[in-house]
Formats: C-alpha cells, structure tokens, sequence
C-alpha cells in the first residue's frame, strides 16, 4: 500500500560544511501536515533555504533544504527525523477509510520546580538545556525574591515521551545541574497536578495594552513601542496575488516577501487554520533578502477561489500572518516595566515554537535581567493567543523609561525572534 514507514522520511546531509540538509516525506497525506512538519523544523532550530511540496490528496511528496540557524548550536538530527516520522500517517488501509487518526491519550505534563541564586542570563540558559532535551515548555511562572534568589516553575512536555523514566530524568537533572552549579538550592521534577490549570491563563491586561499588542495593522505614523526601526520597515511590504488562468482547477497564489525564519510555517499555518488544500508549492530561495512562493490551492470543496471577496479576504490574511506573526511592545506595569509577546495559536491548540528561547536570548545579550516571567493563553479579536510577559529588572545599562531605550529592546527582540 506504500513505502514502508522507516522510509517516510528522509534526511541527507550536506556534502560540504555550511550546505544545506535535504529532508524528504513520502507519505500519505492529510490535511496540514506540510504546516504540521515546518513547525517541527523550526522547534529544532532549522531554517528552511527552499522547498517543493505536492500532493493529490491521497498522497504527499515534500523536500525541504534546511541549515541550522545562527542561535541553534545543537541540532539532533535522529531526534528530528522520529519527530517527522511521527507525524506521517500510516500506510495501511484504514487511512483511506478514515481521515480521522484514532485519539490519542494526552500527553503528561511534568512540572520542573527548582530554588536557586540568580544571575544573568539564568532563565535562557535553563530554557536552552530544556530545548536540546526536547522538553516543549508549555507555561512558565518565574519569581525572583529580594534577597536575589529565583523560583521557577516550568511545565514541562516530553517529545520523546520517556520522562517517566529514572534514566531520562537523570539525564535531566544532570544538565541542569551543570547549567545551575552551586547556585542551585533545591530542584524538583513530578507530574503536574491542578496547578498546571490555574498557571494556563495569564494575569489581566489593561485594555490599552491588550488593543495595542492584539492590533493588526501598524500605522506608519507609530511612535509607540511596537513602531518599527527605519531599517525594518520592509516589513510591512509584501505581494500577495490571486491567479486562476493558469489552472483549471487550482487557483495560484503568488507572493513576494521579506524573508524571516518562520516565514513557510506562517503561511502554511494560515492555510491550514482556513481549510485551504495544497496541491504544489514551490519555495524558491531568498534573494536580497525577499522570497518568492508559488502555491496551486483549493478550497475545502475542492473549487478554485472564484469570488473577488474571499480572494481579498484571504490574500490580506496572509499578508498580516506573513508581514506581522508576532507582536512585541513595552509597557508600564504599574511602576516596573513589562516586554510583552504574543503570537496568534493554530486552531489545533498548538503555539509557536522557541518563542521564550529566542526572547530569553535576546535579553540575555542585552544584559538586562528577567525580574519574573510567566506564559499564558489570552483571547482576543476571536482568536486565542499565547502571551509572554516579563518584568525587566531596572538594573541594567538601558533607562527604561527612556522610549529610545524602550524601541532599541523590542528591535532586538523582534530581530531574534524573526532570526535577523
């Protein structure tokens, strides 16, 4: 009925260093797999250079050329390739029956609690060993007392689904260790239990800091803190056309847009939550900085995209996924001052990957302490969100309440989670 599943995927290596990898999927499709397998690339730290993905809706064909990106040291290519492997359907005869995988039971939730001294740049270098160990952090509660010492409360996943055993949890408290040394006071790992739930939302916005970070569109008159750099104004510039001569029953779409390192994901994951098929899409390479992709698609009646409104309608959608996924603003917090980051959850529950790795980074390089942090899930504009608030410790070199100041952190951040 098909290849066999040890062959679903593929990965070759570069031929010389710096080149990139090739990770090919032959299996049976289903729908959003391809959003499916580029959140997983980007949960490795992997940048996609170009891609091919066809289907006829039966079965899938996707090549991806993947180098790791600049702030990923460590990619586990065996880990990647079962990840992805996991991910393809089976081959047998009950697929075709059944569109529908049997459910599945959820994953545990473990709550990874440690006690320890504080020091800059604690929370990314906790955050990294967590990321290398393929632990998916779900929610986080960060606290750090007068007296300099930090209590952080991580609820924690398993993508390889061992840590319930003494030998994964080992190896855990091994590399934790060798990140905490001396400092650490006390540190404890169990199953999460009702307060997994009362850490999923998060403490209320201000509905002046909640219009700001929900907005969709930036006016170019902005001075507050999400205005953009004058260098990274190209970001609001992208082609998105709509073309039905050329298919008889596919519509092409054709955009044209600045590259960042989560651009297929975004796309593929606007496609997926609107219930639009692929048929073929190629990712051409990036040229001076701009990408080019063509994608023959379907709507879930299997009828091109006729009607001028619901063009319009989906190709100013994938403008503001592709030109804005993420937000990032400062604001008061009654005396303290907050970085807040959002970004838009799949329709399946799923939130973006590496967001507090790449935010954490980032102020770890800008030397500015993280008096407390905590994620939640927050609804707004009928969408559900994943927010990310942090308190930034005042000592350090920048003066917070300075708006160039203010501008001059969120363009970093901005810049790594885009991955500038």
């Amino acid at each position: 009925m098909g290849v066999p599943s040890d062959d679903a995927v593929l990965i070759q290596k570069g031929n010389k260093q710096g080149e990139p990898h090739v990770i090919t999927v032959n299996c049976p499709d289903k729908h959003g797999l391809g959003c499916d397998i580029c959140h997983i690339i980007l949960d490795f730290g992997l940048y996609i250079t170009k891609g091919d993905v066809s289907t006829d809706g039966i079965w899938c064909y996707m090549v991806f050329w993947v180098v790791p990106h600049s702030s990923s040291p460590v990619v586990r290519w065996p880990s990647l390739k079962n990840r992805l492997q996991s991910l393809c359907p089976s081959c047998s005869v009950t697929f075709y029956l059944n569109d529908q995988p049997p459910n599945s039971p959820a994953t545990p939730v473990y709550l990874l609690k440690f006690f320890c001294l504080d020091r800059k740049g604690l929370l990314h270098d906790v955050t990294q060993v967590l990321c290398e160990l393929e632990l998916t952090i779900q929610k986080v509660k960060v606290t750090t007392t007068p007296d300099g010492r930090v209590l952080d409360l991580f609820f924690i996943t398993d993508n390889m689904e061992l840590l319930h055993t003494e030998e994964r949890q080992h190896h855990l408290c091994k590399q934790l260790d060798a990140v905490l040394g001396d400092s650490c006071i006390s540190c404890k790992l169990r199953l999460a239990g009702p307060e997994y739930d009362c850490h999923h939302g998060i403490s209320s916005l201000s509905p002046a800091v909640a219009e700001e970070l929900f907005c969709f569109v930036l006016s170019d008159k902005e001075t507050r803190s999400q205005a953009l750099s004058s260098d990274m104004t190209k970001l609001k510039k992208a082609n998105v056309v709509a073309d039905n001569s050329l298919s008889p029953a596919h519509t092409l779409l054709q955009i044209h847009c600045v590259d960042h390192k989560s651009l297929f994901y975004d796309i593929l994951r606007t496609l997926k939550d609107c219930n639009i098929k692929i048929a073929f899409g190629r990712f051409s390479p990036n040229s001076k900085g701009y990408r080019d992709l063509d994608l023959f698609i379907q709507q879930q009646d299997g009828k091109k995209f006729v009607d001028p409104e619901k063009q319009n309608g989906l190709c100013s959608r994938l403008k503001v996924e592709m030109l804005h996924p993420l937000r990032v603003i400062i604001a008061n917090r009654g005396p303290d001052t907050e970085l807040l980051v959002a970004n838009p959850v799949e329709l399946s529950g799923k939130g973006r990957p590496r967001v507090f790795y790449d935010v954490t980074l980032a102020l770890k390089a800008l030397g500015i302490c993280i008096f407390s942090a905590e994620i939640g899930r927050y609804s707004s504009s009928d969408r559900e969100w994943e927010v990310y608030r942090f308190l930034l410790d005042e000592n350090c070199v920048f003066q917070l309440s300075s708006t160039l100041a203010r501008n001059q952190i969120v363009d970093r951040v901005r810049r790594m989670l885009m991955g500038w």
